[in-house]
């Protein structure tokens, strides 16, 4: 039997130990990237704004710092305003969600015994206070998960103010981080990188800006017409719920539907009725209206790779994650079309059109 020799070379031994030990910095600094993301979806979203004030002559630097100034100065008061009422509402809301829970177990029981001969008796099996710490849990699991990455609250509180100052960093200084990233690769990708960063800017720009826009119109619709259909000691706290939950595409309609329909439920009548319906209709709207002309007409990514990016996004950071990958998916699809694609397909077009005239029979 001949022996086989197992080889390395310098260069592949190094490539792989390389790899390792960059592998292990990424993740010790899993904190430092999850920011650095964070900072580049929000100046995405922000530059724009400061666009249009360098159109008017003003400086970027201080365009920078009137648009940051001026948007939390714009948050701040809306919170000073309807902070207090929001707060409220949601505490009376999670004080009476295990009354909201037990009148929901009675109400199907009824259903159930009324329709289908089920004993009732089945639903004493059914410990309320259990899935009432079932469902905190959940959503504690979810939320910590959200900033464990951060070390807790405080460091989450960090990492929001380090996020704004590197995102302002980045509007402000823009021109010069693009060119000093760039200049790290050979010609001609240089050119080709500079030239598809205000593409990806764009895209991640308007993906976030769509999505704070229909979570705001949905917020509003749902404060309004939920106090129109009588739940109206509820209703900015369920609109915040579900403006905020909107901003996570596919899961947070549902998500932000079901404290108001647990709600309706325990009030009985036909209030849950008009109520689904309320939601199925503010759904729709959402799904073929707002989202095609807001969110999917600039974004140029399929909804399956949304849903896609939303659900790992959640898998791995949480609500954070449903928040910033998906503005990164559509800048990596940017990206792949403009770089690989395209250029793919104009290639197979030459083909197509040479190869008859090839062919032609002398």
């Amino acid at each position: 039997m001949r022996e086989q020799r197992i080889t390395f070379s310098i260069s592949g031994l190094l490539l792989i130990v390389a790899s390792v030990l960059s592998i292990v910095v990424l993740w010790q600094l899993q904190s430092l990237l999850i920011i650095l993301m964070i900072s580049v979806v929000l100046a995405a979203s922000i530059s724009p704004l400061v666009e249009t004030a360098e159109r008017w002559h003003i400086p970027r630097w201080l365009g920078t710092i009137v648009v940051y100034l001026t948007l939390l100065s714009g948050l701040t008061g809306v919170g000073l305003l309807l902070g207090p009422a929001v707060t409220e509402q949601i505490q009376l809301l999670v004080k009476g969600l295990p009354v909201y829970a037990e009148k929901l177990i009675a109400v199907a029981s009824d259903t159930i015994t009324r329709w289908n001969d089920i004993p009732s008796d089945i639903f004493e099996f059914f410990d309320v206070q259990q899935f009432t710490s079932w469902l905190f849990r959940s959503s504690q699991q979810l939320v910590l998960r959200s900033y464990s990455i951060t070390r807790g609250i405080l460091g989450a509180a960090i990492s929001l103010i380090l996020s704004l100052f590197i995102s302002g960093y980045m509007v402000a200084d823009s021109q010069t981080l693009v060119r000093s990233v760039v200049r790290l690769f050979p010609q001609p990708w240089e050119e080709r990188l500079a030239a598809q960063v205000p593409i990806i800017s764009y895209r991640m720009g308007s993906y976030i800006r769509g999505r704070l826009l229909v979570s705001l119109i949905l917020g509003i619709a749902t404060t309004v017409g939920l106090g129109f259909l009588g739940l109206r000691e509820f209703s900015l706290g369920l609109g915040v719920i579900a403006g905020v939950t909107n901003l996570i595409p596919f899961i947070g309609p549902v998500l932000g539907a079901i404290p108001a329909l647990v709600v309706a439920i325990a009030a009985g009548g036909w209030k849950f009725l008009w109520i689904l319906l309320f939601f199925v209709a503010i759904q729709n709207i959402e799904t073929y209206v707002l989202d095609p002309f807001l969110v999917g007409s600039s974004v140029g990514l399929h909804p399956l790779y949304q849903l896609l990016a939303v659900v790992g996004g959640t898998q791995i950071l949480g609500i954070i994650g449903a928040l910033i990958v998906p503005p990164w998916m559509a800048g990596a699809a940017a990206l792949i079309e403009n770089l690989y694609l395209e250029p793919k397909q104009r290639a197979e077009q030459k083909t197509i059109v040479i190869s008859p005239e090839t062919n032609m029979p002398q």
